[in-house]
């Protein structure tokens, strides 16, 4: 069976007009192509589809049943160009996202927020892994953008910062600098018990800590791979540490955040990351939206 669009359309005005001639004046055509146009779809039917009379034309029950189909039809017809280039505009999709579990608490919340108003077409998968396996999956196409700390050392990836934060130290609420009004010093944190980061499992925080405490010796009693288990030990009583300031929303029972005096302007920095050769053209827009949100 070989049925066109245009057989189904000149059907379709022949049945809303009720006369070939007015149904040809819609189509732009003369009578007698639209006449052949609608005897061919009857013959691949195997049906008619019109009764015809010297007044005009009335649909036969096989023509009211193909009516609806053939309206559906034609208005997918017409959809599909556009759904097509809506997608490859890159507004309309699917984008595969990797976060870290401190992306999620500084700025996932509000990037899915953007999406959701700028890119309402398109469908965001997201998955929760560490740096390495975002990278790990950016290679291999299971991600398209990955939102992560440490920057890649591979040419294959481009990068672009969408967030900065500052550390702040967490303290157990009973110790001495958690009483205290004024910000912690870095001289405060000599000789202080600390939970460390591990440098192979977190090693991005495990530099950057070593980095802002250069000059200062703190005793690492414990080494964690999770700022949510560093943030237990402090809760515990174990030690203090250093975690990105967004770690506040989590409000974490046992524990206070101090800003420490002395230290630059924010150091902690997220990453978007994503291939250079990457096809997926809704990337581009996501990039686009990131940006309007760092500007906020």
């Amino acid at each position: 069976m070989t049925i066109s669009l245009d057989q189904l359309a000149g059907f379709v005005a022949v049945a809303e007009e009720g006369h070939f001639g007015r149904a040809a004046e819609r189509l732009r055509m003369t009578q007698p192509p639209l006449s052949r146009q609608v005897q061919k779809l009857e013959r691949e039917v195997g049906a008619a589809l019109l009764d015809r009379t010297s007044r005009g034309a009335s649909l036969t029950p096989a023509g009211v049943a193909l009516l609806a189909e053939a309206r559906r039809l034609l208005a997918l017809a017409e959809a599909a160009p556009r759904s097509a280039r809506r997608v490859a505009e890159g507004r309309a999709g699917r984008l595969a996202v990797g976060f870290t579990a401190t992306a999620a608490l500084s700025v996932l919340g509000r990037v899915l927020a953007e999406a959701d108003a700028v890119l309402p077409d398109v469908v965001v998968e997201l998955g929760e892994h560490v740096s390495a396996t975002q990278l790990d999956r950016l290679r291999d196409g299971r991600l398209d953008l990955g939102l992560l700390r440490e920057a890649p050392v591979d040419g294959e990836f481009r990068t672009r910062v969408v967030h900065r934060e500052r550390f702040v130290a967490a303290l157990p609420v009973r110790h001495p600098l958690a009483a205290s009004a004024r910000e912690v010093r870095v001289a405060d944190l000599a000789d202080a018990d600390m939970i460390s980061y591990d440098p192979t499992a977190a090693r991005y925080f495990d530099e950057l800590s070593a980095a802002v405490l250069r000059g200062v010796r703190p005793r690492s009693v414990q080494r964690v791979a999770q700022v949510h288990s560093m943030l237990a030990l402090v809760a515990a009583g174990r030690g203090i540490a250093l975690v990105p300031e967004s770690i506040g929303a989590l409000h974490w029972d046992g524990v206070t955040l101090r800003p420490v005096d002395g230290w630059p302007d924010p150091v902690v920095v997220l990453r978007a990351v994503w291939r250079e050769d990457g096809t997926n053209p809704v990337v581009a827009r996501a990039l686009d939206a990131l940006s309007t949100l760092r500007e906020r």
